[in-house]
C-alpha cells in the first residue's frame, strides 16, 4: 500500500471497494499511476469520461471560463447555462432543462417534478413505478426508488412513493398502476444493475401504457446518454420519448453535473419549487457545452456504435474460446461480461497488472464503459489482455 493509500484509510470514510491503484494522470483513454505505469482505461471514470481523459475542447473551455467566471448564483443569467440548456433542448425532443450537479439530485429532481404535476393534473398522484435492478442513485428517495435490495436495507425504513415491481414485464407495470401513479421511470439500459437490455417492445408498450393512462414517461439516461449507447440519447432507438430525461456522467466529460428536461407540458415547477445553489454554474455548463457540441459536430455517437459493436463482437469470439463466459451483451459502449462463477474480482486484479482497467459490476460480470473516443486498436489491446487475464485467472 502507498503513501498516498494509507493516508485515504486514515481520512476517508470506508466507503469505495478500491481498487490499489493511485491515478495521478490522465491523457485520452489511458491513466498513469504514481509510480509512472501506464494503463489502458475501460472504465472511463464510471461512464463519466465521454471524451476520455483531459480532451483539449474541455480543458480549453474550462480553463477559458475559469478565467471568466466560475460561480454566480441562480439568482442572476448566466450565458454557459443558457447556451448548454439551447444545445440540449435543439438536440433532444424535450423543451425545458434544470440543471444541477448529478445524477442522484437530476432523478430527485425528476420525481418532484412528476409529483408537481401529479398535483396539478392527477388529483395528487404521487407513487412513481421503477423495475427490479434498477439504480437511480444514492440520495435516501433514490435508494428507495433503486430496484435492489443491497442499496435499501442498510437504511431501512425508506422514503414513500415509489413501487417496485419486475424489469422488462409491461403486465407487472399495468398491474401495478393505480390512481395514485404519477410516473414510471426507467432506465433504457439498466447499467449498474448489469447492463440489462430489454425488450424491443418494452420501452414502446411502456410509452404507450403511460398515455392511456395519463401518467409521466421518466427516462433515467445518467448512464445512456450523452453517445454512450451509440446514438446522442438511448430512447431514439426505441422510436420513443419521454416526457421527463434524466442526464449526468458523460454530459460535461468529468465536470460534475446533472440535468433534467422535459416537455413542456410537464415542466410545472414555478418560481421557489426547486433549486440548486451550485447547479449549472458557469464552469460545469462551459465544460457541457463543449463535450455536447464536439460529441454531436463529429458523430461521436455513431463512432461508438460501430466501436461498440467491434468490441461486443471480439468478446463473442473470446466467448468461443472460454467456456466461462456466458454472456456478453451491451449497446453502443456500454458493455457487460458474464460468467459462469465469481471470478469478477480475480479477473479485476489479472487485468490490473497487465495494464487494463475494468469494473466488476457484480460477483460475476465485468462492466466495459470506454471512452467514447476509443478506436480498434485500443479495443484490440484490451481483448488482448481480458484474453491473457482470463488464461490465468482460470487456469
Amino acid at each position: 500500500m502507498s503513501l498516498w493509500q494509507e493516508l485515504e484509510h486514515q481520512y476517508f470514510m470506508q466507503t469505495f471497494e478500491r481498487v490499489p491503484l493511485t491515478i495521478v494522470r490522465g491523457q485520452g483513454a489511458r491513466v498513469w499511476d504514481e509510480d509512472g505505469r501506464e494503463y489502458l482505461d475501460f472504465l472511463g471514470g464510471w461512464a463519466v469520461d465521454s471524451l476520455g481523459h483531459c480532451h483539449p475542447v474541455v480543458t480549453q473551455a474550462v480553463t477559458e471560463q475559469a478565467h471568466i467566471l466560475i460561480q454566480a448564483s441562480n439568482q442572476f443569467y448566466t450565458i454557459p447555462q443558457i447556451r448548454l440548456a439551447e444545445l440540449l433542448v435543439q438536440n433532444s425532443c424535450l423543451d425545458k432543462v434544470f440543471f444541477c450537479n448529478s445524477g442522484a439530485e437530476a432523478n430527485e429532481g425528476a420525481v418532484k417534478l412528476a409529483r408537481r404535476y401529479g398535483q396539478r393534473y392527477l388529483g395528487g398522484a404521487y407513487e412513481v413505478i421503477t423495475t427490479s435492478g434498477s439504480f437511480h442513485g444514492r440520495t435516501l428517495a433514490m435508494v428507495a426508488a433503486t430496484g435492489q435490495a443491497k442499496f435499501q436495507q442498510p437504511y431501512l425504513p425508506l422514503p414513500t412513493g415509489f413501487v417496485n415491481v419486475e424489469y422488462n414485464n409491461v403486465g407487472a407495470i399495468k398491474s401495478a398502476t393505480t390512481e395514485q401513479t404519477c410516473a414510471v421511470m426507467l432506465e433504457p439500459v439498466q447499467g449498474e444493475g448489469g447492463v440489462n437490455l430489454p425488450d424491443d417492445s418494452y420501452l414502446t408498450a411502456i410509452r404507450a401504457w403511460c398515455e392511456q393512462k395519463g401518467i409521466l414517461l421518466i427516462l433515467d439516461e445518467i448512464q445512456t446518454g450523452i453517445g454512450r449507447t451509440g446514438t446522442l440519447f438511448a430512447y431514439e432507438q426505441y422510436g420513443i420519448e419521454p416526457d421527463i430525461m434524466t442526464l449526468a456522467k458523460g454530459l460535461a466529460s468529468g465536470v460534475p453535473i446533472g440535468a433534467i428536461l422535459a416537455k413542456e407540458r410537464v415542466a410545472v415547477f414555478a418560481p421557489g419549487d426547486h433549486g440548486s445553489t451550485f447547479g449549472g454554474n458557469p464552469l460545469a455548463c462551459a465544460a457541457g457545452y463543449a463535450t455536447v457540441k464536439f460529441i454531436i459536430d463529429n458523430d461521436i455517437a455513431g463512432k461508438a456504435k460501430t466501436v461498440g459493436q467491434y468490441l461486443i463482437n471480439g468478446l463473442e469470439e473470446m466467448k468461443q474460446k472460454f467456456q466461462l463466459i456466458t454472456d456478453v451483451r451491451g449497446r453502443g459502449l456500454l458493455v457487460a461480461m458474464e460468467f459462469g462463477s465469481d471470478i469478477a474480482q480475480s479477473l479485476v486484479m489479472a487485468c490490473l497488472a497487465r495494464g487494463l482497467l475494468v469494473n466488476r459490476l457484480k460477483p460475476n460480470a465485468l462492466r466495459l464503459m470506454p471512452p467514447l473516443i476509443i478506436g480498434t486498436e485500443e479495443v484490440d489491446e484490451a481483448l488482448g489482455i481480458l484474453d491473457s487475464a482470463l488464461s490465468s485467472v482460470i487456469s
